[in-house]
C-alpha cells in the first residue's frame, strides 16, 4: 500500500505510538499527552542513536535540555542530539507534544 492513515483518537493512554501504528519502517514518532504539571522521563538516546525533534501540539510546558528549560508551545520545534539528556514538563494546562526521531 502506498499510504496508511491513523486516527489518534483510536489510541488510548498517555503515549501514542504514531509511527508504529502506521507501520513506518524508518521514522519514529510518538505523541504524548501529559496532565497539568506532569513530567516525562529524563533520558538520553545514546543507546538508540536517535536525534529527536520535539514540538507542542496543544497546551504548553518546557523541555529541560542538559538543565536548561526551553519553552514548548505550538509552532516551536526543538532538536535534541542523541547523547543529550532531556525531560519534558507540562505546564498548568497540560501538554500534548510530538516527538519525531531518526537514527543518525
Amino acid at each position: 500500500m502506498s499510504y496508511r492513515v491513523l486516527d489518534i483518537s483510536t489510541i488510548e493512554g498517555r503515549r501514542k505510538l504514531v509511527a508504529s501504528g502506521l507501520q513506518a519502517r524508518v521514522i519514529r514518532m510518538n505523541q504524548f499527552d501529559n496532565d497539568p504539571g506532569q513530567a516525562g522521563k529524563e533520558h538520553d538516546e545514546r543507546s538508540s542513536g536517535q536525534e529527536e525533534i520535539y514540538t507542542a501540539l496543544r497546551g504548553s510546558g518546557v523541555i529541560r535540555v542538559e538543565g536548561e528549560e526551553i519553552p514548548l508551545e505550538p509552532g516551536r520545534y526543538v532538536l535534541v542530539e542523541p547523547s543529550t539528556t532531556r525531560q519534558v514538563l507540562a505546564g498548568p494546562d497540560g501538554l500534548s507534544y510530538l516527538i519525531v526521531g531518526a537514527e543518525i
